[in-house]
């Protein structure tokens, strides 16, 4: 509720560049909007690059027992640890460097793509020095995140016991790299669960009823002369039946041009007044966009000039106990004017927000747009055709602007639907470099344990022991990956669906979900290596003990 008194208009600059990202305001200030979505997948970017980092991390100091040699005669021969640290720092950053250069060719392919999804044109802009300065920064970032840890890793192996041939991982680098793969996969996690809630949620709004019947619903924006031959032009659309209905209106029902102070009402409290929008119709407005009413009748004659319709959000927003023949006060109006009818709620604006209390008001002369009821039966081409021919006869001097009312609901969903999108495609991407790191993992742990498993073969161990033997400890892992990463996610997801006046809610479900995929996918990768490894012949291995 505001002041009368104290309510005023201010004009504000909003520069033209911050249009698409700064879109929604609060207290005359731009306050959100493309630019959360910028920032949620700038975040999720980050995930996965600490994703391939620690995949760097892992494989490397798995394998470290391939570098331990050279570590120890580099440091025989006299090589000080910062030279090993400074060597192994620039094999690191050499390697994010050739990844960077993959990036640009895989980014550019896939640009053409994104662009059509986030509905955009973006280019990378090569000719920029800011660009390659920020670019060159994230290689040098990249390089030293991942590579760091096996440097100072590698470089503190004494080459004494190298070069004795007793240089054994000692128990701290093992549990460091399964804590990263505890990390690994409660970033992955986290993605997955995102995704789910996301489709949950677009699901929630889609099947939300919209409170009309988009389905054969045509919008024609309103011109003088459209204004002017309206008559002819309703009774010739009828009389061919090219519309079930005809309607005039101020605006659409998924949206409203114009709001008025509410000055006066049953219930009202002292100093209160509010601000709801209003709709100026003709009578057939109600039929033809397929609202339904609740309580009362629609409009029937020229006589409800001065009767409202209300709808059930704006009856509980005024606390009208028995809304019909209540009588109401307008901003710049002397008359009462009276509740004649209630309606259903529509969907006017997002499909996640709670329904707007609005006003209807008999106003055939207010109209900025045409509303069209095609038949049921009717062949959409076909009516498009016929109804241009009807329209350009009336007119002439400017193109039909036709809309197609469900078209516009769709259109409704196009951020949450992108973010879902991208959204899925960052999880996918995430889960793939997380299975690439536990692939050669328990392909390096198969290759450590060849003898034990030929020997456990031998004594009559099944294929099924043995994969139980080695994959245990993975699945265990990304099992404690998936419990660390739930508080976390949920507390992020559950920010993310306040926004959301219509809302789901989470359950441990969807959690349950997340864990089975992220647990069968690393199932699935270890068991390629586990079982390979296991159904070789044990002679082999054991050939050289």
């Amino acid at each position: 509720a505001v002041e009368k008194s104290t309510a005023k208009i201010e004009v504000i600059l909003h520069p033209l560049d911050k249009w698409r990202l700064y879109s929604q305001f609060q207290n005359g200030k731009a306050v959100g909007g493309f630019i959360q979505y910028v920032r949620i997948f700038g975040l999720v970017g980050l995930l996965v690059l600490v994703i391939a980092c620690i995949n760097f991390v892992n494989l490397a100091t798995a394998r470290s027992e391939r570098r331990a040699r050279e570590v120890g005669l580099r440091k025989a021969i006299g090589s000080a640890r910062m030279d090993l640290i400074v060597q192994f720092l620039i094999e690191s950053l050499a390697i994010a460097f050739v990844a960077f250069l993959f990036s640009l060719l895989l980014v550019q392919m896939a640009l053409p793509g994104f662009n059509r999804l986030a509905q955009t044109r973006i280019d990378l802009p090569y000719s920029s020095p800011v660009f390659w300065a920020v670019m060159t920064g994230y290689v040098l970032l990249t390089g030293l995140l991942a590579g760091i840890r096996p440097a100072f890793y590698f470089s503190s192996f004494q080459p004494v016991k190298i070069l004795r041939g007793v240089m054994q991982a000692g128990t701290m680098a093992s549990l460091s790299r399964k804590m990263l793969v505890v990390v690994q996969f409660a970033c992955s996690f986290a993605l997955i669960t995102g995704t789910l809630i996301i489709y949950h949620q677009i699901k929630y709004g889609k099947d939300r009823p919209t409170g009309y019947d988009p389905s054969g619903l045509l919008e024609v924006d309103m011109t003088h002369d459209l204004q002017k031959n309206y008559k002819p032009l309703k009774n010739e659309l009828l009389q061919d039946r090219l519309v079930e209905s005809i309607s005039t209106a101020s605006n659409t029902p998924d949206g409203f041009s114009a709001s008025l102070a509410v000055t006066g009402w049953p219930g009202q409290k002292a100093g209160e007044s509010l601000e709801m929008p209003i709709t100026g119709a003709s009578m057939e407005y109600f039929r033809t966009v397929g609202m339904k009413m609740k309580a009362g009748r629609e409009f029937n004659s020229n006589a409800d000039s001065t009767n409202i319709i209300l709808n059930e959000a704006a009856v509980k927003r005024l606390r009208l106990v028995d809304p019909l023949n209540s009588l109401i006060t307008m901003e710049d109006s002397s008359k009462h004017l009276r509740v004649i009818g209630v309606v259903g709620d529509a969907v006017m604006l997002s499909p996640f927000q709670a329904a707007i209390p609005s006003i209807f008001t008999y106003n055939p002369n207010w109209a900025n747009n045409i509303l069209l009821r095609l038949p049921s039966s009717a062949n959409i081409h076909e009516s498009v055709a016929r109804l241009t021919a009807v329209f350009n006869k009336y007119n002439p001097s400017s193109p039909m602007m036709l809309h197609f009312a469900d078209e516009n609901y769709a259109h409704k969903f196009d951020a949450e639907t992108m973010l879902g999108t991208l959204a899925a495609l960052f999880a996918g991407l995430a889960i793939l470099i997380s299975c690439l790191g536990l692939f050669g993992l328990s392909a390096y742990v198969a290759e450590q344990r060849n003898r034990e498993i030929g020997i456990r073969k031998i004594v009559g161990a099944s294929v099924w022991q043995i994969w139980r033997l080695l994959s245990t400890n993975f699945i265990l892992l990304v099992g404690i990956g998936c419990l660390v990463a739930i508080p976390v996610a949920y507390y992020l997801l559950s920010g993310w669906l306040d926004q959301y006046d219509y809302r789901i809610s989470i359950g441990p479900g969807v959690f349950l979900l997340a864990t089975g995929i992220a647990i069968l996918i690393a199932v699935g990768t270890v068991s390629f290596q586990v079982v390979r490894a296991a159904r070789a012949n044990p002679v082999k291995s054991l050939r050289r003990e």
